[in-house]
């Protein structure tokens, strides 16, 4: 790779500091310099390549602290559970990966996957096998046999889709040492789920203190993590109280868990872009009026405690639950950022700092990338217009003009081959798969 020069762009470097004139020299998989240093050492540099950034906006890439490479944008557990195949799994999420390069996400997470595949895609792309963005990922998301949000199609014990099962203190260990073993980077727990008589009540926790620290204390123990799905006040609480690192949601809370989240600085994911898709986009796929009410009132009943935990310290990150029809692979990681903005309170820079600092928390890489300064991994996106003020710029696919990955800038103008259907893939639940065209203009911000 030759060296690359971006220069007379605006650089937002991550931190949240308002964006200032500079240039970037990456050389290697490395940012080698920033400002006057970048343009000397280029000028002793043979065959250094330039890219004019005038205009444009030089940031780190986004970092997608939630995602699910292998569920393919499905419409509902029934078809993520019972209608997919383990090796075509594993050869469409080796084609969508690169869907989130070319949206400019130069890292992401992904919280679990269907038959483990994450793992092995992990290692494709780090091998250089497949061409995707950083990746970190969870194995089987450990449930109990309450369930997840499946409901009762959570078997008593076993394996289904994204889940284990585990019943007994032992099985939790063995379950969590078999996960590390096979390759995982998190330990991802459903700390809530859905029982149907009660539904109304919303997610409920489905795991006892003592089994959640067990989780906890037996991954720290092997050097690994620990990501909880958490819906509602007493999950949170306990979650933070167990030693989680990483939690996603956090909706619900009351002021023991915010009080507890912030004395522990725990960062929290709130992944609500597929909640604001439904409840803003949902007509363009037929939603029922009565469900986007639901998901439209989890984001206002959040607002506050999420803004409060952040004004604390608390980092948060941008997680975009990429998968499912609503969130299609390419198209929405841009969105929490608006969420974020318009519901949360954050300013842009806040925003733009949970989509690239503090998403580093999420690949283990804190410190090495989600900065634009000398010696951080080379992920870096140029936007023409200025995302700082204006977050949806990220979004516009015409407006992304460079990607960065690794220190390789990514082709922006290969075409995928269309996509036919292929027998019993899909079952159509409620609606097409969202892409941004099929939403119409009076719809969107």
């Amino acid at each position: 790779m030759n060296p690359l020069l971006i220069a007379d762009g605006q650089v937002f470097d991550g931190t949240g500091t308002p964006p200032a004139a500079a240039a970037v020299l990456i050389v290697a998989d490395k940012i080698a310099a920033v400002g006057e240093e970048a343009l000397a050492r280029a000028r002793h540099l043979d065959a250094c390549q330039r890219f004019d950034a005038r205009g444009m906006t030089v940031m780190p890439g986004l970092i997608d602290a939630h995602c699910h490479i292998s569920f393919d944008e499905v419409s509902s557990n029934d078809e993520l559970f019972f209608h997919r195949r383990q090796s075509l799994a594993a050869i469409i999420a080796a084609r969508n990966v690169r869907k989130l390069l070319t949206a400019g996400v130069t890292g992401f997470f992904d919280a679990d996957s269907i038959f483990e595949l994450g793992i092995d895609l992990r290692d494709a792309i780090e091998a250089g096998v497949v061409e995707g963005p950083r990746m970190t990922t969870g194995a089987y998301a450990m449930l109990t046999s309450v369930g997840g949000t499946a409901g009762r199609l959570i078997p008593e014990e076993g394996i289904i889709g994204y889940g284990k099962v585990v019943r007994t203190m032992d099985e939790i260990r063995i379950e969590v040492r078999r996960q590390i073993k096979a390759g995982a980077d998190w330990i991802k727990v459903h700390v809530t789920g859905l029982v149907p008589r009660q539904r109304a009540a919303g997610e409920l926790q489905v795991w006892s203190s003592d089994e959640l620290k067990l989780v906890c204390d037996v991954a720290h123990d092997l050097g690994t993590p620990v990501v909880g799905h958490c819906r509602g006040a007493k999950s949170v609480l306990s979650a933070v109280r167990a030693g989680f690192d990483l939690i996603l949601h956090a909706t619900g809370m009351d002021e023991a868990a915010m009080e507890a989240v912030v004395a522990a600085r725990i960062p929290i994911a709130p992944t609500l872009t597929f909640q604001a898709n439904l409840a803003d986009y949902g007509e363009a796929v037929g939603a029922d009026p009565h469900l986007q009410e639901i998901f439209r009132r989890e984001i206002a009943d959040s607002a506050a405690s999420l803004r409060a935990v952040h004004k604390a310290g608390v980092p948060l990150l941008c997680g975009s639950e990429s998968g499912f029809s609503l969130t299609p692979y390419g198209e929405w990681h841009h969105r929490e950022l608006e969420v974020l903005v318009h519901h949360i309170g954050l300013t842009p820079l806040q925003a733009l700092r949970c989509a690239t600092l503090e998403g580093a928390h999420a690949l283990r890489l804190g410190g090495r990338t989600g900065r634009i300064a000398a010696g951080q991994l080379a992920d870096v996106i140029v936007i023409d217009g200025d995302p700082s003020k204006d977050v949806s710029l990220l979004g516009r696919r015409e407006r992304l003009k460079l990607v960065v990955a690794n220190g390789r800038p990514v082709d922006l103008g290969q075409a995928s081959p269309p996509r036919r259907s292929i027998p019993g893939w899909r079952v159509n639940a409620y609606g097409a798969i969202l892409t941004q065209d099929k939403v119409p203009p009076a719809l969107r911000r």
